[in-house]
């Protein structure tokens, strides 16, 4: 049986990169406009539709079958051009948009902002693994150290 390497995208940030980031910003007070993400968050969400084999037409579809609501292209097109700045993707629509193209950065985006990581479902619970091994190690360390006051009361 072949064996399958997992192949790691170099582009892709770290987890632990992010943490670093988030906490060297955390210290600095915000500075006004700094939570100004509109450009960032539309060239996001254009760089989602430019990687997705659909259409514009069956992403608004596709999206609108997911919610319930009627979405259209023109409304999507609106969402998305820098010159409508009266225009904003509803955060409602976030979740159907990311499962339509397959695409989660718009989110991740809007997390980091505030510090909130978006990991995919593998990556979200290997994180939880590693959580719980740290837990264990710490409760392990702590379990050690009683064992060892222990064998000196005894041992006095």
């Amino acid at each position: 049986m072949a064996k399958f390497k997992q192949r790691i995208d170099p582009a892709q940030t770290s987890i632990l990169d992010l943490v670093a980031r988030y906490h060297e910003s955390e210290t600095k007070q915000p500075i006004e406009g700094s939570m100004d993400i509109d450009r960032r968050f539309r060239e996001s969400v254009n760089e989602g539709i430019k990687k997705c084999p659909l259409s514009r037409y069956q992403i608004a579809a596709r999206m609108s079958e997911l919610t319930g609501t009627d979405i259209t292209k023109t409304m999507l097109d609106s969402w998305t051009a820098e010159s409508k700045e009266g225009h904003r993707f509803p955060a409602i629509f976030l979740p159907a948009f990311c499962d339509t193209v397959n695409y989660t950065e718009p989110l991740k985006l809007l997390g980091m902002q505030v510090g909130v990581f978006v990991l995919p479902g593998p990556e979200a619970l290997r994180a939880e693994i590693q959580k719980l091994e740290e837990e264990i190690s710490r409760k392990g360390a702590e379990k050690r150290k009683r064992m060892l006051f222990l064998k000196e009361m005894e041992g006095k």
